[in-house]
């Protein structure tokens, strides 16, 4: 039988698990209340027009759409190896910055303009095709000798990898803000049934879900996908069955950089300024998206990446400005964090998290 200490200290520990549960979801239903009320007195207020509305709703899509081609790179890392690769973001980087380069090349050379679709494949492969090379480098130097290593080793790792990269580039190509040359097919408005749309936002949101849609049937219907789940289901096992890990690694950091240099393009296509730290807050965003869809989970970051650019784009008008915050469209940042918690007190594992046996928590 057990001794009284044990039942003393396990009703202790049930009870403190309660109250913790208790306050969390205190916590929740009150963000939720207040959620609800500025949002009540924003859309009642008229402050702004259906038109203004959709126009937010089509920016967080591009921008959701970006976030989740990075988040693709953190979630896949995370759920073959177990850890998060903070040097994703400046594997984004790389790529729009070589891809500048590109752009200018074809601008200079009078094809920019003259032969847009073919430009944009030439730069969409450049970006990819750097990000892939700088994703297969960081695995082959700075983590294939840690993958039995405390976590805690490859992370610190990940960072100290995240600032050499910065600052090569940085070296390399100087401080200066790069800007991609302007694109006269991207100019102006399109109408899709009924909407007008700018044509890089639309290109945007068409180009990330054909990319995603790819993404999760090459995950899910191809040989090489199906191994890349079974070395993420148990690596051991997978090797025993006559798989190649050291082959499915290579190639999840490959699909994760080939995912990030295509955001690059489109992020660059919307925000046009690239700079040797242009991948510190989209990778902070997409590592958020991937938390916040369920990391691990491909979907997930999909779902993730979606719902924060939405939230980010739609919330300060939607929720603070309910409440007459001033310059509410500066804290866009801080509703996107703000929703990331409100998540993972109500659901920690994500919106489309699966909960972890404790063996591979």
């Amino acid at each position: 039988m057990a001794s009284l200490t044990e039942i003393v200290r396990n009703r202790f520990n049930t009870e403190r698990i309660n109250w913790i549960t208790i306050v969390f979801w205190a916590i929740g239903i009150i963000s939720i209340v207040l959620i609800a009320w500025g949002s009540f007195n924003s859309i009642t207020s008229g402050r702004l027009t259906g038109a203004q509305w959709r126009d937010l709703i089509v920016f967080g899509l591009a921008q959701g759409g970006v976030y989740s081609l990075i988040a693709l790179g953190y979630t896949m890392v995370y759920g073959v190896l177990g850890f998060i690769n903070f040097a994703h973001g400046e594997v984004f980087m790389s790529g729009a910055m070589v891809g500048f380069f590109a752009a200018d090349a074809l601008n200079s050379a009078g094809l920019w303009n003259n032969q847009p679709l073919l430009s944009l494949l030439i730069v969409l492969m450049v970006s990819m095709i750097t990000s892939t090379f700088v994703a297969v480098l960081l695995e082959r130097v700075a983590y294939r000798r840690l993958r039995n290593a405390p976590r805690l080793i490859p992370l610190i790792t990940s960072i100290g990898a995240s600032f050499f990269l910065q600052y090569t580039f940085r070296g390399l190509f100087g401080a200066g803000i790069n800007s991609y040359p302007r694109m006269a097919a991207l100019e102006g408005f399109i109408n899709i049934f009924g909407l007008r749309i700018l044509r890089s936002q639309a290109l945007v949101i068409v180009a990330a879900v054909v990319m995603l849609i790819g993404l999760y049937l090459f995950v899910e219907r191809t040989k090489a996908g199906k191994t890349l789940r079974a070395v993420a289901e148990d690596k051991e096992i997978a090797a025993l069955m006559g798989i190649n890990v050291d082959r499915a690694i290579v190639l999840t950091f490959a699909v994760g950089g080939a995912m990030a240099g295509a955001g690059a393009l489109l992020y660059s296509l919307v925000f046009r300024q690239v700079y040797f730290f242009t991948g510190f807050f989209p990778g902070i965003k997409a590592f958020t998206s991937a938390v916040l869809g369920g990391i691990g989970n491909i979907v997930g970051a999909m779902t993730g990446g979606l719902t924060l650019g939405i939230l980010e784009t739609l919330g300060p008008s939607l929720v603070l400005a309910g409440f007459d915050i001033p310059a509410f469209t500066q804290l866009k940042d801080v509703v996107a964090f703000l929703a990331l918690v409100l998540v993972l007190i109500l659901r920690p594992t994500g919106i489309l998290g699966e909960r972890l046996s404790e063996e591979r928590g």
